[in-house]
């Protein structure tokens, strides 16, 4: 059951009246619910309690989830790498800081490190297990009843008197970030959905959301290269143990051969458990010093338990994620298939 106090949002709103300086961050590398979240609050905050924003970005926004901010979102918005000294001065006068679909600011990579220093409040909307709730001023935090940031996010603000539990009173662009972040995390409702999920997929078709274009911003814009290298992948790459264990690694010259942009590979990794016999799919994808991992699971099988072992991450029980450092965890890449192996052999 989620448990959003009127206490909480009493807390919430008192902060966002007394600012001056209200930033918005969520972690590394920011997927759709991530983005949903953060520019959904972005647009409740100028349009309905009318105090401006800014979002600072630890990366880059994926071509495919450009759709989720508006002109005005994106003209607002710093990228960390980007824009790093406005950024940083951006940081050092906030007020508030909010952080959206982050268990801990760690995740923000050096923007969190700010973010930790800064005097300002901050606030905590996430759905992630075990978060550090020692960092934040106020924690809106739910993950075993929720499929999202945008869901949790979606209950906060039905729950602020503006709104007053009609969701048609949110601004529809809030409504579609919230409905985009929410799809996409859980895999077009195909993992982690409860009743309160579809309740709010319900009440935002309802009042106008436009669900059909959404999802065809999230699946029908691909690029070609995607699904050349998604059959690459499953024919050459993927491999299946006898355990129930299926992995691929996408190494830097399989992103350079199919021109990989950032998030081009996303949901290649939930394929695989497609297969009978596949219980438990990782992916690795190569990234500089270190290799990205997703690690997903089916019901009775723990990708967080594995994340949190093996690669230095966690999420949720079914999806979750970390990394594998170069010089650390492995001596070089040509270890990652051994490293694997000894996974499998331990499972």
């Amino acid at each position: 059951m989620i448990t959003v106090t009127e206490e909480k949002i009493k807390a919430f709103l008192t902060m966002v009246s007394k600012s001056e300086s209200i930033v918005l961050i969520t972690h590394f590398r920011p997927d759709g619910d991530a983005l949903g979240s953060t520019f959904a609050l972005r647009t409740f905050l100028k349009d309905v309690c009318r105090h401006d924003s800014t979002v600072i970005l630890s990366s880059g926004i994926p071509e495919s989830l450009l759709f989720i901010p508006s002109e005005d979102d994106k003209a607002s918005t710093l990228t960390w790498d980007g824009d790093n000294g406005k950024a940083i001065d951006v940081m050092r006068t906030a007020d508030l800081v909010i952080c959206l679909d982050c268990a801990n600011l760690g995740r923000c990579d050096e923007l969190g490190d700010y973010a930790i220093s800064s005097k300002a409040e901050k606030v905590l909307i996430d759905h992630h297990l075990n978060p550090d709730t020692d960092q934040f001023d106020l924690v809106f935090s739910e993950s075993d009843c929720v499929s999202s940031a945008s869901e949790l996010l979606y209950y906060i603000l039905l729950a602020t008197p503006q709104i007053d539990g009609d969701a048609a009173r949110i601004p529809e662009a809030a409504r579609r970030s919230m409905m985009a972040g929410m799809t996409t995390d859980t895999n077009n409702f195909a993992n982690s959905v409860h009743p309160t999920t579809l309740r709010m997929a319900s009440e935002l078709i309802a009042s106008g959301t436009d669900r059909d274009e959404i999802l065809g911003h999230i699946y029908n814009e691909y690029r070609e290269n995607r699904f050349r290298a998604m059959g690459f992948l499953l024919s050459e790459r993927l491999v299946i143990s006898d355990k129930g264990i299926a992995y691929i690694i996408v190494d830097q010259a399989t992103r350079d051969r199919f021109d990989l942009r950032e998030g081009e590979t996303e949901g290649i990794v939930n394929m695989p458990l497609g297969i009978k016999s596949v219980n438990i799919s990782i992916m690795l994808t190569e990234d500089g010093d270190r290799y990205r991992v997703s690690v997903r699971s089916k019901r009775g099988w723990s990708a967080n338990n594995m994340a949190i072992r093996y690669f230095n991450g966690g999420g949720h029980e079914q999806a979750a994620g970390g990394r594998l450092y170069i010089g650390k965890d492995i001596a070089d890449s040509s270890e990652l298939p051994g490293y694997l192996e000894r996974i499998i052999s331990e499972s």
